[in-house]
């Protein structure tokens, strides 16, 4: 069944600690992406932790960056800038952070459907 949605009017929406960003969530059919908003300041481990719950992000992100900058560290010490145009993969284990005075948008495709939602 062909289905759209617009950006506009997302199915849900998890705001970030201190509204520090939030993830737009959409569901069509039984895949679930999200557009999410991050801004200057924004940290994994600062303003989505607490939700989650765990030590690092569990969360496999695959998607692309629309604006802005944002650096993945996994939890073996890798890390990776990502910006405009770039498309991205980050395994579970992570923390992230926005880089300079702009926010970072993306789209994300896999690693939406937990993602700063309470376990």
């Amino acid at each position: 069944m062909l289905e759209k949605k617009s950006i506009d009017k997302p199915d849900e929406v998890r705001p970030f600690k201190d509204g520090a960003g939030r993830m737009a969530v959409f569901t069509l059919g039984e895949q679930t992406m999200g557009r999410g908003e991050f801004e200057p300041g924004w940290r994994w481990s600062l303003h989505v932790k607490p939700i989650a719950g765990t030590d690092s992000c569990q969360a496999a992100h695959t998607g692309m960056v629309l604006e802005g900058r944002m650096v993945v560290r996994m939890n073996d010490g890798a890390e990776m800038e990502y910006g405009p145009g770039d498309v991205f993969y980050m395994p579970p284990g992570h923390d992230a952070w926005v880089v300079g005075d702009q926010r970072c948008v993306l789209f994300d495709v896999t690693g939406v459907a937990r993602y700063a939602k309470p376990q």
